[in-house]
């Protein structure tokens, strides 16, 4: 074995027994834990290059060392692969998600799951609401002045608003059977009332379609501002320890909920993981965030927000299997 690619292995040993124990790792304990066929001097003469290196260091005056930012990074970009999960765990993400009645209580249990499985602080982001395509519309007379719109996307979210018109129940079902036939499939702004099939209606009912219509596109451009759903916030305090001063700028970060929507933003990856200072905001300087996309390409991003000392492997299958199956349920 080159000595380049033992060095490579001495670093993902020190990351994986840190991320284990919590102590600085030392050479004896790599050579008699990983199976190393050299001495433990050997090791000590590679852990002196990868400190060299920036890769690794000594916290304190003990013999062990830890992993800095760039050996985090040097690690995650050796995992090239994400294995699968378990059929029993893929089972289990797969009951719990499709256990949900709407799409806020798919993206709470996402979140909660997520934050279960890696025992770190869970984001989901809400997807937006103009990338979304109408999948389907339904009028409901609720008095003599006024009727409701529930309309769905194709992300699973199911918005309503009141429409202030008098419909009786034969006048709803027209115009919903109307409204699907000729916007089903299409996003907020290919919405426009010109584009019904309303040249055989009466003049009163006409307007009625142009009234219920005009809802509609408010409904599916609305540029509400963006939501996010974050579980496991406690798994924080859990791990205080991780951190050089205090887990209070990672809390007023995922306060700032703009803090993690820029950051989402800022990944172009379908998997990502951005470390310590890599993250812009100085409240995530010393934490790890591990996302991935969920929905129809670009719809929206979900992850992880952590110490640097997390087990990378398991957060980044857990992403991947929680967003996939995410997007299989929305799209269903």
């Amino acid at each position: 074995m080159r000595s380049d690619e033992r060095r490579l292995r001495v670093l993902q040993a020190i990351v994986e027994d840190y991320v284990y124990t919590r102590e600085p790792v030392g050479s004896k304990a790599i050579a008699e834990r990983h199976g190393f066929d050299v001495s433990s001097a050997t090791i000590r003469n590679d852990m002196a290059a990868l400190e060299e290196g920036g890769l690794i260091h000594q916290p304190h005056t003990s013999a062990g060392r830890v992993p800095t930012d760039r050996g985090y990074r040097a690690f995650v970009d050796t995992i090239s692969q994400v294995k699968p999960m378990s059929s029993a765990e893929k089972k289990a993400i797969e009951t719990w998600l499709e256990g949900a009645i709407d799409m806020d209580d798919v993206l709470i249990r996402a979140g909660r799951l997520l934050a279960q499985l890696t025992k770190q602080v869970a984001v989901v982001q809400y997807p937006n609401r103009q990338r979304n395509a109408l999948r389907h519309v339904e009028l409901v007379s609720i008095s003599d002045h006024h009727s409701i719109l529930i309309a769905i996307t194709d992300s699973g979210a199911v918005e309503q608003r009141n429409v202030d018109i008098a419909l009786s129940d034969e006048q709803a079902t027209a115009i919903s059977s109307r409204i699907n036939a000729t916007y089903t499939g299409r996003t907020g702004i290919e919405i426009s009332a010109e584009a019904v099939d309303s040249e055989n209606l009466p003049p009163l009912e006409r307007a009625m379609m142009g009234a219920v219509v005009t809802v509609l596109k408010d409904v599916m451009t609305d540029e509400a501002e963006e939501r996010l759903v974050m579980a496991g916030t406690a798994n924080l305090a859990r791990t205080n320890v991780d951190f050089a001063r205090t887990i209070t700028p990672v809390l007023e970060a995922l306060e700032e909920q703009v803090v993690l929507l820029r950051l989402f933003a800022d990944v172009g990856d379908e998997l990502a993981v951005t470390i310590g200072e890599e993250n812009k905001d100085d409240g995530l300087s010393e934490a790890s965030v591990v996302t991935s996309v969920y929905g129809k390409p670009g719809k929206a991003r979900l992850g992880i927000v952590g110490p640097t000392r997390m087990d990378y492997v398991n957060a980044m299958v857990s992403v991947r299997a929680v967003a996939r199956y995410l997007t299989r349920i929305l799209g269903s």
